[in-house]
C-alpha cells in the first residue's frame, strides 16, 4: 500500500494561519521563501531527517490560496515508489493527472491528480535520504 505522508491546506494569510495553528495546536510553523512558493510548513509531530518519529503521524503545509478549480480545498499527498507508473495507474483507474511532475528540492518529485470524485490529491516520489 502507498501511505498518506503529507497534508496541504489553502491559506489566504500566511502569518495568520501560522499563528492560529501554532497557538491552537502547538504546531511548529515555518515560512518558506519564494523559491519554495512561499509555502508554510506545518510540523505536527517530532521529526528527524527521515520524517515523523511517531508511526502513522504526518506533517503538512499551507499553500497560497488561489481561486482556481482544485486549489481551494485541503488535500493529502500519497507516497509512491514510481511516479510514472503511479500516474498511469491513476489514469487507468479513471483519474486525471493535473499538470506535469515537478521536482521539489530536497523532497522529491510531485504531481497532483483528480480522483473519480473530483478530489485534488497529490503523489510524491520521495528523494533518497
Amino acid at each position: 500500500m502507498n501511505p498518506v505522508v503529507h497534508f496541504e491546506m489553502p491559506a489566504k494569510d500566511k502569518k495568520r494561519v501560522a499563528k492560529f495553528y501554532s497557538s491552537a495546536f502547538g504546531w511548529n510553523m515555518q515560512q518558506m521563501g519564494a523559491e519554495m512558493g512561499n509555502y508554510v510548513l506545518a510540523g505536527t509531530t517530532e521529526s528527524d531527517e527521515k520524517g515523523p518519529k511517531k508511526p502513522g503521524a504526518i506533517n503538512g503545509g499551507f499553500f497560497e490560496y488561489k481561486n482556481k478549480e482544485g486549489f481551494q480545498y485541503p488535500s493529502v499527498v500519497i507516497s509512491v515508489d514510481n511516479l510514472k507508473t503511479s500516474m498511469e495507474q491513476v489514469k487507468k483507474a479513471g483519474g486525471k493527472i493535473l499538470g506535469k511532475p515537478m521536482e521539489i528540492p530536497g523532497i522529491g518529485q510531485y504531481v497532483a491528480f483528480k480522483d473519480t470524485e473530483g478530489n485534488r490529491v497529490g503523489m510524491l516520489h520521495p528523494s533518497k535520504m
